[in-house]
């Protein structure tokens, strides 16, 4: 780590962070480089490793930004409203998703792969944020939903939490892959970000 204040390395985690998405939002994983995000950055590629020592341990930093700002959406939903019906939470909570394209697009990744690659403070720092995001789903539970008990929620968290790793590439079609599909024969229903995960949610809380 470099030598400096804790205010200047946490300022040039971040330039690297944000350089990661900026590229991430017109290049694919595999494209990106670590010259590529040195380049997006005011400082070399060398200089980088003294805060990320691979690609991926950058990628999941970046991940669990996201997952920080989708806490807040959450957050803000559970203080807005003292309770809710089943249809209003599962377009409330499909609403933070719609908004959040990039966790979305992060979360289609090979998730096994870059915590492979990542250092084990790297890895834990992110299990923070994403576990964040459960807690902060499960209190909604509990409080718009009180009749739930710690089972159904359980069952409600493993079924949800999965369901977002498949939401962006079911929700983000290219046209290359509409004429595959329909060359193919596939009657394939294109649905919204919010429609599906709408949908999703009410499902789940059927009684």
């Amino acid at each position: 780590m470099p030598r400096g204040s804790a205010e200047l390395t946490s300022a040039r985690r971040e330039e690297i962070i944000q350089a990661c998405q900026t590229l991430y939002q017109r290049m694919s994983f595999k494209e990106i480089t670590m010259k590529d995000i040195a380049g997006a950055t005011s400082f070399t590629r060398t200089s980088i490793y003294n805060y990320f020592e691979t690609k991926e341990e950058i990628f999941l930093a970046l991940m669990g930004k996201e997952y920080d700002r989708w806490v807040e959406d959450i957050e803000a939903l559970e203080k807005g409203r003292d309770s809710m019906s089943a249809e209003a939470f599962a377009g409330a909570l499909a609403g933070t998703l719609e908004k959040r394209g990039m966790l979305l697009k992060l979360l289609s990744m090979n998730h096994f792969d870059m915590e492979e690659n990542s250092r084990e403070e790297c890895l834990t720092g992110f299990k923070r944020s994403f576990g964040a995001s459960v807690e902060a789903v499960d209190r909604c539970l509990q409080k718009f939903f009180p009749r739930m008990d710690e089972g159904a929620r359980r069952d409600f968290l493993y079924a949800f939490f999965p369901f977002l790793y498949g939401l962006y590439p079911y929700t983000t079609v290219s046209q290359k892959q509409r004429k595959a599909m329909a060359e193919a024969g596939m009657d394939f229903q294109y649905m919204s970000v919010y429609r599906m995960a709408e949908t999703c949610v009410r499902g789940l809380l059927k009684p």
